[in-house]
């Protein structure tokens, strides 16, 4: 297998897709051509196919196990597969294609830096589709993939594709999509997928790999509000460090350098940052998604949940959130007035449904302000009211301190993932 270096940069990406459009044959493709799997596991999916009298080696089997315990309801929501080429390394969310499978689509979305939605080229755009390229919009995937899959059974005509594409970018420019790429591919005979193809000769864009490996993404991390959740507070240790104190955590956004005022938050203290320590020692600066450790000039009275800023750029500090939300629970609905425990970056809090604006149709983005609740896989804008103030921003400005997940309090279910519309 390829070695996964160090230095590559990573990028994660979700697949998306109808039935039997062929995600699991294109995730088993690149899998195949960038020499990712093991012999073993190669010879195994041969095996099979031969046994079931298909004149190819089926590649879908690589991942149709999955798919099948995830089809019979076993907990496996999202698939996730790496595999690394020496410029990049890549985590795989194949997530369902089913439309009562939408929550599990927002879960694998809502980290991915690109979505490969997936159409076949003898159905055109269907209605899962657009619902697939909406919930990426919804969740500010920065870049949209179209793959326009089994190129072969249309002859690889330029027109069917062109037809899509067309369409495609009608329907995305409804929707906050900033950055759009069709490609026509045939999962099945690797037809510009790890390279270009000679049966499309009228095709002058990139192979899908090529795509994913050179697609920039440095610049869709928000390297300008600072943001640190602190996760875990390093105490003095009276044995090797007697007097070191810390705050871990992962960096949310911006760029943290030893000499930089900062503010803690809900307090308001400000000190000067003296040090960044990573597990390897420390270094000159930190940027997301870094796990470091940093230290302060002054003692602050600083826990689990409060957040290190900037003195003036500070996230919202506020108890009325303004929220859209995917519901996720099988057995009750969100109602208004409902109670739920929420999750936002390392801090907790409990909180009230106070209002249900609207829930959203997601086929026709048709708006039902008369809608008194949300079922399994609904989504709808909602207002809460929490115990203590969030340290937040908007979802469109920071995806990781703009979302938030509710969790009832008497099952630990996670109930609703949220996106943060408006603070107050």
């Amino acid at each position: 297998m390829v070695a996964m270096t160090g230095r590559a940069e990573l990028l994660r990406f979700a697949t998306a897709g109808s039935v039997d459009d062929g995600k699991s044959t294109l995730i088993g493709r690149l899998l195949y051509d960038t020499k990712t799997i093991f012999e073993d596991q190669l010879a195994a999916v041969e095996a099979v196919s031969a046994a079931r009298g298909d004149e190819y080696t089926n590649l879908a089997l690589l991942t149709d196990g999955l798919r099948a315990e995830r089809e019979q309801g076993i907990t496996i929501d999202v698939a996730y597969r790496y595999f690394a080429t020496p410029r990049r390394k890549f985590i795989i969310a194949d997530t369902p294609g089913h439309i009562q499978y939408t929550r599990n689509m927002v879960t694998g979305a809502s980290t991915a830096d690109l979505a490969l939605i997936l159409v076949d080229a003898r159905k055109g755009l269907i209605e899962q589709s657009r619902r697939h390229a909406f919930l990426c919009s919804l969740l500010r995937v920065p870049h949209l993939v179209l793959c326009v899959n089994k190129m072969d059974l249309v002859d690889y005509d330029q027109g069917v594709f062109e037809r899509i594409a067309a369409e495609f970018t009608d329907f995305a420019a409804k929707l906050d999509a900033p950055d759009l790429t069709v490609i026509p591919i045939s999962a099945l005979h690797g037809d510009n997928i790890v390279s270009r193809s000679a049966t499309m000769p009228w095709y002058d864009g990139p192979s899908l790999l090529h795509h994913l490996e050179h697609v920039h993404i440095a610049s869709d991390r928000n390297l300008v509000d600072v943001r640190f959740p602190v996760q875990y507070v390093i105490r003095p240790q009276s044995s090797r460090y007697p007097d070191y104190r810390g705050y871990a955590g992962q960096v949310a956004s911006g760029v943290l350098k030893p000499g930089d005022e900062v503010m803690v938050l809900p307090s308001g203290f400000t000190s000067t940052i003296t040090d960044i320590d990573t597990a390897d020692g420390p270094v000159a600066e930190a940027f997301p998604p870094m796990s470091v450790t940093v230290r302060l000039a002054d003692e602050i009275d600083i826990s689990r949940g409060d957040m290190i800023c900037r003195p003036h750029n500070t996230p919202m500090v506020a108890q009325d959130i303004d929220a859209m939300v995917c519901w996720m629970d099988e057995t009750k609905p969100l109602a208004v007035g409902g109670r739920y425990a929420v999750k936002h970056t390392t801090r907790s809090a409990r909180a009230i449904v106070r209002d249900l604006q609207y829930r959203l149709d997601i086929n026709t983005l048709h708006r039902d302000e008369d809608a008194t609740e949300l079922r399994l896989n609904d989504i709808g804008r909602i207002r809460l009211r929490t115990t203590i103030p969030l340290l937040s921003d908007e979802y469109r400005r920071n995806r990781t301190t703009g979302g938030f997940v509710l969790v009832d309090e008497h099952t630990n279910r996670t109930v609703g993932a949220a996106m943060i519309l408006e603070a107050r």
